[in-house]
């Protein structure tokens, strides 16, 4: 008969067990050991300088590159337009506007998970292609987008509407249009994201949105008193030239902020967009040295800005080749929308938001169904989604931007009297005036 053997002691068992545990963890046990997502401090820092640079596009850029175009006596009202709406589109978005715009939640609108950015995470955000910035960071990004969506719509209708309206329009126009807007397209469940609809840094989402609306606030409150029968001079193009130069480099954080990481695409659409906006330059001076037999400065940033619109749904998924071709096609087509189709029309769209960020939004946007290469973004593009996207936009952009209007006016009423006009916002409205 065998020996025997004593029974091990409870300390040699779960010494034992200690031991085969670290060979034998049940599989669950394995998954949870997979590291969390981590911060990426390169990826945070581009994404930092980025949202800087979208800033500075509304604050001075949009201020300059709008008070040089308008009469001296509204120079003043139309660039503290920019600032008070960069104040409150900002108040918005903490309150609502973020959580409702790029969170999850329907297939139109996103939670309320984030009301007054409660719960914002302190660890990595998995961003597109894992761009692992806080969420902080994303939500300001995407906020300047949200300021300068907004700030662009008032181009249209400069010289004309009430501060205690614009103020009003804003924060409605910011929540009930742009964060919808950009749920569908840029949060992954929104419903033109799902249907494959390419829009990466906003050709839908900020330019048509804000051409439309700004048309559609030029045809409702009506044109400004003398359009059409007495000259409208400029104050000084000088700080329009400024503040298109401020646009310029500040769309560079635009586009290729908008890969969400400092990688080779981001890199392509830094290019790209310095292409389409010199190539658009280019044939809007030419279109206009053809038609009018000299180049203007307005006309040549105006071309560049053009370009820079039309590339911006464009510019995560085309070649610079392509981006030429969308850059010379953006120049001369908002060219003629600018001049030729607001003759035809008669409407007041002052600064040409309509004619150049409508136009060149929809371009850019249909191009982008044609040129997109998958060796660049990874998708090939749709003409027909891209038109489906380009006429939802043009439909609730107008619509609804109607719906503010006919709000705003009903609460504090839209227009200034015709001897505000006259006399000049700055005056009236401010009780201040440019030397």
């Amino acid at each position: 008969m065998p020996p025997i053997r004593p029974l091990p002691s409870v300390s040699g068992l779960l010494r034992r067990a200690a031991f085969w545990s670290l060979f034998a963890a049940p599989a669950g046990c394995l998954a949870d050991a997979v590291p969390a997502p981590r911060l990426d401090g390169a990826n945070t820092a581009w994404m930092l300088v980025a949202t800087t640079l979208v800033l500075l596009m509304t604050l001075p850029g949009v201020a300059l590159f709008y008070g040089g175009m308008v009469r001296r006596r509204n120079v003043l009202a139309t660039m503290s337009q920019s600032v008070a709406i960069a104040a409150v589109v900002s108040l918005v978005w903490c309150a609502v506007g973020y959580s409702l715009a790029m969170r999850p939640g329907g297939a139109f609108i996103g939670g309320l998970d984030r009301l007054f950015l409660g719960g914002l995470s302190l660890d990595a955000l998995a961003g597109k292609a894992g761009a692992n910035v806080p969420e902080s960071v994303f939500a300001m990004f995407q906020l300047a987008f949200a300021i300068i969506t907004t700030a662009l719509v008032p181009g249209a209708f400069a010289e004309r509407m009430k501060f205690s309206a614009l103020l009003l329009f804003a924060a409605l126009w910011s929540l009930l249009v742009y964060a919808p807007v950009a749920h569908w397209v840029w949060e992954p469940g929104g419903w033109l994201a799902r249907r494959g609809v390419l829009d990466y840094a906003g050709g839908t989402v900020v330019h048509i949105n804000a051409g439309v609306a700004g048309l559609v606030c030029a045809m409702f409150i009506g044109p400004r008193a003398g359009f059409g029968r007495q000259a409208m001079t400029p104050y000084n193009l000088a700080l329009t030239l400024a503040g298109a130069a401020l646009l310029w480099v500040g769309w560079m954080g635009f586009n290729a902020g908008s890969a969400l990481a400092a990688d080779s695409r981001a890199g392509m659409a830094m290019l790209v967009t310095q292409l389409a906006a010199a190539a658009a330059a280019v044939s809007w001076m030419a279109a206009e040295w053809l038609m009018r037999g000299r180049p203007g400065a307005l006309g040549l940033v105006s071309g560049a800005v053009a370009g820079l619109v039309a590339v911006t749904p464009a510019s995560g998924f085309v070649t610079p080749a392509a981006a030429l071709l969308i850059g010379g096609v953006a120049g001369i087509g908002c060219y003629l929308g600018a001049t030729l189709l607001k003759r035809m029309t008669g409407w007041d769209d002052a600064l040409d938001a309509f004619g150049i960020h409508g136009v060149g939004g929809i371009v850019g946007a249909l191009l982008t169904g044609v040129l997109a290469a998958p060796e660049v973004g990874g998708v090939r593009g749709d003409f027909l989604v891209q038109l489906a996207g380009v006429a939802a936009t043009v439909a609730y952009s107008g619509a609804m931007s109607f719906v503010v209007l006919v709000a705003v006016d009903g609460l504090v009423g839209l227009r200034v009297s015709g001897a505000t006009e006259t006399e000049g916002l700055d005056i009236v409205e401010h009780g201040e005036a440019v030397a």
